[in-house]
């Protein structure tokens, strides 16, 4: 089991995504999650992947690649705090992320598979973590946080994600329930 971490333990920014995860065996969320976001992903036509909800918005398929780019830079985090590296870890720009990503120039299929495979990878890791490393501390975006911080807010993330594309990308299709809570966000 991964502990829920206390706000003492991430930027209260990270609270929104942390929150949106449920209680529970946060291994089996992150599959369950995945499993959740996949059906919704690979239930699109592929004709929508380029469909953006306003002008300047990032299209579904930069959406899943901004998720997926995230989930690698979380989980790299984790890793190099959780090895007890304690070198500070740089923030990135996401817009610039997504703007070099060309994930607009792949299919939904595609990029599903890639969501699958990292998040795979991402559970093998966290599930060989022991309660010493998920608990060490370490710098991040220039602020402290610890490994289990960051892998219940990689989980938040994608929800907080998942419930956008649900609000804002699928003309009204219900939200699923864990991520009901979300506010609207820019």
């Amino acid at each position: 089991m991964i502990p829920r971490p206390d706000a003492s333990e991430h930027l209260p920014y990270y609270g929104k995504y942390v929150d949106l995860v449920p209680d529970g065996d946060l291994i089996q969320l992150l599959r369950t999650h995945l499993d959740e976001t996949l059906a919704l992903v690979r239930g699109l036509p592929e004709a929508r992947g380029g469909h953006r909800y306003a002008a300047g918005k990032w299209s579904i398929r930069e959406v899943l690649g901004h998720v997926i780019d995230t989930e690698r830079i979380f989980a790299y985090r984790a890793l190099r705090i959780a090895r007890g590296d304690t070198t500070p870890l740089e923030g990135f720009d996401e817009n610039a992320y997504a703007a070099a990503s060309e994930a607009d120039t792949r299919t939904l299929a595609d990029l599903a598979e890639e969501l699958e495979h990292v998040r795979l990878g991402n559970i093998a890791l966290l599930r060989g973590l022991s309660h010493e490393a998920l608990a060490r501390r370490g710098t991040a975006n220039g602020a402290d946080v610890t490994v289990r911080a960051l892998a219940w807010i990689l989980a938040g993330h994608e929800l907080h994600h998942r419930a956008l594309l649900h609000e804002r990308y699928l003309s009204g299709a219900p939200a699923p329930a864990a991520a009901a809570p979300v506010a609207a966000v820019g």
